[in-house]
């Protein structure tokens, strides 16, 4: 049983049904897009006096303390 109440899954399973693939596949990389600049953005708020090239390590260094490595 789930614990969390998800009012909106059925409506979000019948959207995912009704797109084609193609449709997903770009609306994945469109919500990936999303993620990635919404770490970069935090890493600039956080750290406002790092220049790009150290944002950039911190994101990098941040992805892959996050990739699985079971791949």
């Amino acid at each position: 049983m789930d614990p969390k109440p998800r009012p909106n899954r059925e409506k979000y399973l019948e959207t995912l049904r009704r797109m084609t693939g193609e449709e997903r596949v770009r609306k994945a990389f469109e919500l990936s897009e999303m993620a990635k600049q919404a770490m970069l953005d935090g890493l600039r708020s956080r750290h406002p006096e790092a220049d790009e090239a150290t944002i950039r390590r911190m994101y990098l260094a941040r992805l892959s303390e996050c990739h699985n490595r079971n791949y």
